[in-house]
């Protein structure tokens, strides 16, 4: 009975930030590579959908402005969480996301464990590629948005700085861009959803909690903390209604037969990014 008992994962806060980031991210990748391939027949439906080349930048603009104002509100969220009485313990202790020694340990043990060489890693709360995941988003937002910045606005760009680097931020924008979608569909939905763990899809994030014994599996020292401390009850929940799953199911789809779409579909015309 136990092991089939959901514990509670991700608040609600989390999983709507989650949402958040999914909806502006996969939004500013349709109309990124639109506005890359306008001239391409690969565009024709977005050109039916937006009206016009015009309006498909300000959707972009918009949404990456929506993206940037989210970001700032999710560190003063994330700020305001930080236990300040004791700001080493939440640096350094099992529940940070900051990267720690433990987390290069287990990077490497997964390593020789892929060829036999060493035990499975004991995951506790966060495994290191989760927080490379989280990280990741902390270099590529400030990327994209001072880049885009310049070339919303290039001739006050090019009062403050030289002309040459508008072109360069272009070139970084873009490449970045690609980077992301790239990373995005290839190893984070990868890695996050097919595993044999969690195929077919990992509702973690979308119901926020995980069934005991699959957390057994994939975080056995988090689970061992949370019975030595007596955390484990506190923590159950409902599991989620069929409903709820269904939805989120049909979403999670969604956002991924984009992704994929977008990559595919878009190798043809890749020699028109220049990068």
């Amino acid at each position: 009975m136990e092991a089939s008992m959901h514990i509670r994962r991700f608040s609600r806060m989390d999983r709507f930030t989650h949402l958040f980031l999914i909806v502006t991210f996969m939004l500013l990748a349709v109309t990124g590579a639109a506005q890359a391939f306008w001239f391409s027949e690969w565009t024709e439906p977005l050109k039916w959908l937006f009206g016009s080349y015009q309006q498909l930048r300000d959707v972009h603009v918009i949404t990456g402005w929506i993206m940037t104002i989210g970001f700032v509100v999710h560190i003063a969220l994330m700020l305001i969480r930080v236990d300040w009485h004791h700001p080493i313990e939440a640096l350094i202790g099992p529940d940070t996301l900051v990267p720690v020694w433990r987390d290069f340990k287990e990077f490497f043990q997964r390593l020789f464990w892929f060829v036999g060489l060493a035990k499975n890693t004991r995951f506790e709360r966060w495994t290191y590629y989760e927080k490379f995941d989280y990280w990741a988003v902390f270099w590529g937002i400030p990327i994209l948005f001072f880049t885009g910045l310049m070339l919303i606005y290039p001739i006050e760009s090019s009062r403050l700085l030289p002309g040459w680097t508008i072109n360069v931020a272009h070139l970084v924008h873009r490449a970045e861009a690609v980077l992301a979608v790239s990373y995005i569909v290839l190893i984070h939905l990868v890695v996050g959803h097919f595993r044999r763990s969690t195929f077919p899809l990992n509702e973690t994030m979308f119901s926020g909690s995980v069934q005991l014994d699959h957390l057994q599996h994939e975080k056995p020292d988090w689970v061992a903390r949370l019975k030595t401390g007596g955390q484990l009850a506190t923590m159950a929940v409902v599991a989620p209604a069929i409903w709820f799953r269904i939805l989120y199911f049909l979403f999670g789809y969604a956002v991924i037969a984009i992704g994929l779409y977008l990559l595919i579909s878009a190798l043809p015309y890749s020699h028109l990014l220049h990068i």
